[in-house]
């Protein structure tokens, strides 16, 4: 491999230092053309790889692909290995950021129905959140099982209908 100019290694060099390895900003001096040459070089080598930018952590955008969505910049292993570094046997992956459950909410009141022993019916949260059936049967789908992760089960009990639950 050939040697790496100075801006290179700096480039790489921050990236390394990341907890998310991401390349980005570049060195102030460098814009442009410059910029997009510089990169490229990088991007040939290996030695930097071009990955969906998580717009909701602000990552920086190298690009964008003109879809609402943007490209940013990681070191690679190679790269790691190109500035005299160990490539540890699995680079780490960025934690997810957890959404936090904020108390007070009727979110926080539907998720203390839901983990009460008896659960709750539809009905039961349209009453106690001022809710439509549809807002209920939503937030539940949506805000708790796909935002938060938790775990929806439900039964059908006699003289009841269907029962909504958290499983823990």
């Amino acid at each position: 491999m050939k040697k790496l100019s100075k801006t290179q290694t700096l480039i790489l060099s921050r990236a390394s230092q990341q907890a998310d390895r991401i390349a980005l900003p570049l060195p102030d001096h460098l814009s442009g053309a410059a910029a997009r040459t510089v990169v490229r070089l990088l991007l040939e080598k290996h030695l930097l790889d071009e990955v969906d930018a998580n717009l909701r952590k602000n990552d920086p955008m190298w690009r964008e692909t003109g879809d609402g969505h943007g490209t940013t910049l990681v070191i690679t292993g190679a790269g790691l290995e190109a500035i005299g570094l160990e490539v540890p046997t699995r680079l780490p992956d960025p934690e997810p950021a957890k959404p936090k459950q904020r108390t007070g909410t009727k979110q926080a009141l539907l998720i203390a129905m839901l983990r009460a022993p008896d659960g709750a019916t539809i009905a039961e949260i349209v009453t106690a959140l001022e809710w439509q059936p549809h807002t209920a049967r939503g937030a539940i789908s949506g805000a708790l099982k796909k935002r938060l992760g938790l775990t929806i089960a439900s039964e059908k009990i006699d003289g009841r209908g269907r029962v909504y639950h958290i499983e823990d």
